[in-house]
């Protein structure tokens, strides 16, 4: 089982170092990292270009690829090689070495197409648990909240070729809108443990765009889910505005 690790970035310098030593300090798996760049300007592209095995089948890239953070994302799904793909952005990073090795025992062993475990939160350079005890996802769950990690989320290639890739529609909610497509067909693996950091900083897309990606989350609820299902989710929907929530959820 190879992995392939895709991270997109721009304008990454301050965090790209601790995303890929992450990734390099991997153990006991086959891996290639592959790096979607929107263009960086800030010394980015430089760090990756003195990563070891740079330019070889280890680590690859390509560069000024723009249309938002979707397509960057299916991008790298076409590029990768592996036969389960990771996207870790290029502020974010594993927690320990064995990760991987970790995701290929239990995908292995439980027969899943994919697999997702928890984050923390790096805010300053501190790593914050999340909040609150997460429960047991099932599809009728999903629905109501976006319980997935991305960072810490591994999918089989063979359910990209079957369902598809993110929609480029969808600028913040991609990842969610994917996860309810494919919740009733694709096997998973629920891990309760931490596997990655999720920066949280100024500069990031969900930061800076909580409002939006919460109006995303809600438009892949009304279109994954059964119309008698509508009322709860506009009602959800009014009182979270009103309480002036964002961000997923």
């Amino acid at each position: 089982m190879k992995f392939s690790v895709i991270t997109c970035c721009w304008n990454s310098e301050p965090y790209i170092a601790q995303c890929t030593a992450s990734v390099q300090a991997q153990q006991g798996v086959d891996l290639e990292h592959v790096f979607v760049d929107g263009g960086s300007t800030d010394g980015t592209l430089q760090r990756i270009q003195a990563l070891p095995g740079a330019g070889t089948g280890a680590v690859r890239w390509v560069t000024d690829v723009r249309g938002g953070i979707a397509h960057a994302m299916n991008v790298g799904v076409k590029l990768a090689s592996g036969d389960v793909i990771a996207h870790l952005h290029g502020d974010d990073y594993y927690l320990h070495p064995e990760v991987l090795s970790m995701v290929k025992k239990r995908i292995e062993r439980d027969g899943s197409d994919w697999l997702f475990g928890r984050i923390v939160s790096d805010i300053d350079g501190c790593q914050v648990p999340e909040s609150f005890p997460v429960p047991r996802v099932d599809p009728q769950r999903l629905l109501r909240r976006n319980l997935i990690p991305h960072p810490a989320t591994f999918i089989r290639r063979s359910v990209f070729e079957k369902h598809g890739l993110f929609r480029e529609d969808y600028r913040l909610a991609m990842d969610y809108e994917f996860w309810l497509r494919i919740r009733q067909h694709c096997r998973f693996t629920q891990v309760d443990e931490p596997l990655a950091a999720f920066r949280v900083h100024a500069g990031s897309a969900t930061h800076k765009n909580r409002r939006a990606s919460f109006d995303e989350d809600f438009r892949a609820r009304f279109q994954h889910g059964p119309w008698w299902m509508w009322p709860e989710f506009a009602a959800r929907y009014a009182v979270r505005r009103w309480r002036g929530e964002g961000g997923h959820g």
